[in-house]
């Protein structure tokens, strides 16, 4: 089929997608960005965020992603993530309580004693996961 692509989404423990799509979407750090097939290829950094593809089915399918590299070539797109869950496997009351320890870190950083883009970056992972596990419930 022409009008398919490969998706593989890696971290470095494991492959966390590798089947084929209709359309790619993820968070590239100059903004979103969306392959399809016969797309000009191109290499992006990656921001924490969703990746957002539809698989052969027509269903729509998310994959949060913290940072990394996106590779896209007209036949396939590499997604290589610093870390990587499917929305189905993302842990709701485990995200919220990173949120809360993020928070209260970033709320004491003004006494030098945390590293706050750490703080600032595990709040973004935590808002990001607690945003798309919660899409699932509507």
């Amino acid at each position: 089929m022409a009008d398919i692509i490969k998706l593989e989404i890696v971290t470095p423990e494991r492959s966390v997608v590798n089947e084929e799509a209709k359309i790619v979407m993820a968070p590239g750090t100059l903004g979103e960005f969306g392959v399809l097939s016969g797309h000009t290829p191109f290499m992006t950094s990656l921001k924490t965020g969703s990746v957002h593809y539809v698989d052969t089915t027509g269903k729509e399918r998310f994959v949060f992603v913290s940072g990394g590299f996106a590779e896209a070539l007209p036949d396939r797109v590499t997604i290589l993530a610093d870390s990587a869950e499917r929305r189905k496997d993302i842990d709701l009351e485990r995200a919220k309580g990173a949120k809360v320890r993020a928070e209260e870190r970033l709320a004491k950083g003004g006494d030098g004693s945390i590293d706050t883009a750490r703080a600032r970056a595990a709040l973004m992972r935590s808002i990001n996961r607690i945003r798309l596990a919660e899409t699932r419930q509507m």
